[in-house]
């Protein structure tokens, strides 16, 4: 009896390590609300993980806390939207391989009925005085992310420091930014991927849109090895190639909500 429980014991901790019972190998990756928000990592990141039997752990935050992420070796590899903070990250050695990915644009919503009548603005500056003119609301992410970094280069632009009641620091994600505008009747910047994903549930309309200044590009960048040692440096640069590649890049092309593309590849132009 003794033996065959000991066959038995065999048995269960060989099904147990089966392939099926395998950890896969884990990719940390800190991203940004919109990639998130958007929708596009649900379709993206399955066929890397199925190709490379891994799973792609994701940590949403906005832009700064993802390079923080980064910097302090706590992520494989980071996939975010500021370029002079992502040439800052690795000319300060934290992150290697950086490469273009894909873009879209910010776009600025509000009430349709447009209370501050940015509408007729022709930059994106200009419709930024235009609220702060008015001191109608207006939702700010607040969280040093990639929109709100953009956000301040537009309100320096405009040459104005908002602060009153009227302007808002919600220090969340771009979802909570549009429901919070949505609530309050008041205008936001947001990326237009976001904006896609949340326009059946919120009543928002675009009211400006088209300003170079509100061109939006993402790029993706692998922690520096030598910096932190234990980055999984061979999975994340397996990564970029993949989003850089024809697969992902034609992945990124075909994303759309309602019929609308979201983001347009960068590395392939006509995948």
């Amino acid at each position: 009896m003794a033996g065959l429980w000991v066959w038995v014991c065999a048995l269960f901790l060989v099904l147990s390590i089966t392939p099926a019972g395998f950890a896969a190998e884990r990719l940390r990756m800190a991203t940004t609300t919109s990639t998130e928000n958007s929708g596009l990592l649900n379709v993206l990141l399955p066929p890397f993980e199925k190709a490379n039997n891994c799973k792609v752990d994701v940590i949403s935050v906005g832009t700064g806390k993802a390079l923080k992420l980064g910097e302090n070796g706590d992520v494989d590899v980071v996939f975010v939207h500021s370029r002079p903070a992502e040439d800052k990250f690795v000319a300060e050695g934290f992150g290697v391989d950086r490469r273009d990915v894909m873009h879209n644009d910010f776009v600025i919503v509000g009430p349709k009925e447009d209370p501050a009548g940015i509408k007729k603005a022709k930059t994106a500056a200009e419709a930024f005085k235009l609220v702060a003119d008015k001191k109608v609301g207006f939702i700010s992410r607040g969280d040093d992310s990639g929109t709100h970094k953009q956000e301040k280069i537009i309100w320096k632009a405009a040459d104005i420091t908002p602060s009153g009641g009227w302007c808002v620091e919600a220090g969340q994600g771009m979802g909570a930014v549009l429901q919070m505008a949505y609530d309050k009747k008041a205008y936001a910047l947001t990326d237009r991927g976001t904006y896609a994903s949340y326009a059946s549930k919120l009543d928002l309309a675009i009211l400006s849109e088209g300003d170079k200044a509100l061109h939006n590009a993402y790029g993706i960048i692998a922690v520096n090895p030598k910096k932190h040692p234990k980055a999984n440096y061979a999975l994340a640069k397996k990564f970029i190639e993949y989003l850089t590649g024809p697969e992902g890049q034609e992945v990124i092309a075909g994303y759309k909500v309602g019929g609308q593309q979201l983001f347009f590849p960068d590395v392939i132009k006509n995948p």
